[in-house]
């Protein structure tokens, strides 16, 4: 029973991931589909269908979000410079939580709003420069690299953005989702179940794990090192970020879609092809070696593989991983934490105890 493996604790319409076939499968899209040519606005609405009486169509929802992320800047003026001045994903949390808690929709927006625009201004702050204004009419992809960088993204950026943010969008009844889910049972409300899932996110067993990739590929340098390198790794006892799922018996099938992201760029010029091809040698080492030592364990490539290099082609750094991670999971949280709000029920699993019985105090 530790770690609930197996245990159905919810009944969702929102996302089925099959491990054994390597499959994700989002509201009856496969993930082929959604990654393929779906923005992340359209996403959202997807997975808000239904759960938000006041829910508009989806192509409401870019204007929606755009005024979203004014309503959070206008909230930043009166944050605290101390609130910023940690890492990115713990000042992003105490931000978060200034956010009035709610059910309804126009929280909902608010969070997923602020998400990106605090994000980026604490990413801007910490390198002595002022945070920039959202453009409410930009798409959410577009106006988070603008706001990070100062300038306008490519098409091919925002693209590559866009499908790393529908990719990992929802995942089923992961550790944050399921955090979510338990805090919405309690109706405490949208920010504090968004605030839960970000809390369990940024553990390294979770979503903060894609930065030591690239920690990796520094190390090793070139492709022809990389095969004793991972070896020296494994003898260590080490494990290799960027392997192996809770989930997926086979590859993961989020790593294909974000390398898919990552090949458009290079396609058009704007990364360097020898990160991707040091990468890929490390891959066919690492894989390589994990079959060799561990043929007991399904070891293969995860999504945090090539999405460290996706966020790194796209200028974010390494310490903000999970705060990219997290502006589109906001949407997957909240898709859960209504379902579950609508289910009325509040999650109470019961332990099995397993300490020594009652011992009276006469026999002590």
């Amino acid at each position: 029973m530790n770690g609930l493996d197996d245990v159905i604790a919810a009944d969702t319409a929102l996302s089925d991931v099959d491990g054994q076939a390597g499959t994700l499968i989002i509201r009856g899209h496969s993930l082929d589909e959604l990654a393929a040519g779906s923005t992340y606005e359209a996403v959202l609405a997807l997975l808000w269908e239904g759960l938000f009486e006041e829910a508009p169509q989806s192509l409401a929802f870019t204007a929606l979000l755009g005024r979203a992320r004014s309503q959070a800047f206008e909230r930043l003026r009166e944050a605290d410079v101390r609130q910023v001045q940690q890492e990115p994903v713990e000042a992003l949390r105490v931000l978060l939580a200034q956010i009035d808690d709610g059910e309804r929709l126009d929280t909902a927006l608010r969070l997923v709003g602020a998400a990106a625009v605090y994000t980026a201004a604490v990413l801007r702050l910490r390198q002595g420069l002022s945070p920039i204004e959202p453009d409410a009419t930009a798409s959410h992809s577009a106006d988070l690299l603008r706001m990070i960088h100062g300038r306008p993204a490519t098409a091919e950026q925002v693209a590559a953005l866009d499908r790393y943010l529908v990719t990992v969008s929802d995942h089923g009844l992961n550790a944050s989702t399921f955090a979510a889910r338990v805090v919405a049972s309690t109706r405490a409300g949208l920010a504090s179940a968004v605030i839960a899932a970000l809390s369990a996110l940024k553990g390294p067993l979770h979503g903060g794990a894609p930065g030591p990739v690239l920690d990796y590929l520094d190390s090793i340098g070139k492709p022809a090192t990389a095969a004793a390198w991972l070896q020296e790794k494994l003898s260590r006892g080490e494990r290799l970020m960027g392997f192996g799922h809770r989930i997926y018996r086979v590859r993961d099938p989020r790593a294909d879609s974000v390398k898919g992201a990552l090949q458009t760029l290079i396609r058009a010029g704007q990364v360097d092809a020898q990160r991707l091809q040091l990468a890929e040698a490390v891959e066919a080492a690492a894989l390589k070696l994990l079959a060799e030592k561990k043929p007991a364990r399904p070891l293969q490539t995860n999504v945090e593989f090539y999405t460290a290099l996706l966020l790194e082609a796209l200028g974010f750094p390494r310490d903000a991983f999970t705060c990219v991670f997290a502006i589109s999971r906001t949407c997957g949280w909240i898709a859960h934490a209504r379902e579950q709000i609508l289910g009325g029920r509040l999650i109470r699993p019961r332990s099995r105890y397993v300490g020594p019985q009652l011992i009276s105090a006469r026999s002590r």
